[in-house]
């Protein structure tokens, strides 16, 4: 029998062409931890394919759905993957479907202008 839900439309969705994150303060260690993880790192490039549910990215990396949530929601707290939007299962459950917030990612640690170059840490 055929549902009346959306099972899986397309996603029409764009992530920003680059970001430059500054990372400061707490947000280091949350940032370099998160992406540390192989199980994240697998994740966001599953993800560099096309947008997809957990249970979809759960069988793309060969781990459990439960870790896999776990490693989304730290990459969504980090900023680098996001909710796009929704699909329904078969039995009408609604899922979120995630995507790379970004194309490219560049990481600046320590002081540096918006031109990327190293500013003067001495103050003069």
């Amino acid at each position: 029998m055929t549902s009346a839900l959306p099972h899986r439309p397309s996603v029409d969705y764009t992530p920003s062409d680059r970001t430059d994150v500054m990372i400061r303060g707490d947000e280091l260690g949350h940032i370099i931890q998160t992406m540390s993880s192989a199980t994240a790192q697998d994740l966001l490039a599953a993800l560099d394919d096309d947008p997809s549910t957990a249970s979809e990215l759960a069988d793309a990396v060969g781990t459990s759905l439960q870790n896999t949530h776990y490693h989304l929601n730290q990459l969504c707290e980090a900023g680098l993957v996001e909710g796009v939007d929704t699909w329904y299962s078969s039995r009408g459950t609604e899922m979120t479907v995630y995507a790379l917030s970004m194309q490219q990612l560049v990481v600046q640690l320590g002081n540096t202008d918006h031109d990327g170059e190293t500013a003067d840490q001495t103050g003069t």
